[in-house]
């Protein structure tokens, strides 16, 4: 059952991001929703796959973003092997 639930929550996450429609909007909802160290680690994330895709290695990547080699190791698995999140936000067909 908590899977279940788990799942409807995610469901209900993903629809109230899909209707956000302003910049602006999804800042507000984002500072509601995440502290402000998860809006960081997404952040990091994010700037570690760009640099994944542009082809830096994993320690010049956890060497200026200050993520650690497992969290780059991990995002690129994901931008790699996920399903294809990294690559549509990013504009890329890895």
């Amino acid at each position: 059952m908590n899977n279940e639930r788990n799942a409807q929550q995610f469901q209900e996450l993903v629809k109230a991001l899909v209707g956000i429609t302003s910049p602006e909007l999804m800042t507000s909802f984002l500072h509601d929703l995440c502290t402000s160290a998860e809006l960081s680690a997404m952040g990091q994330r994010l700037e570690v796959a760009r640099m994944v895709r542009d082809g830096l290695s994993y320690q010049e990547i956890a060497r200026q973003t200050g993520a650690s080699t497992a969290t780059v190791t991990r995002v690129a698995h994901w931008l790699r092997s996920g399903e294809g999140g990294y690559q549509a936000i990013l504009g890329t067909d890895q």
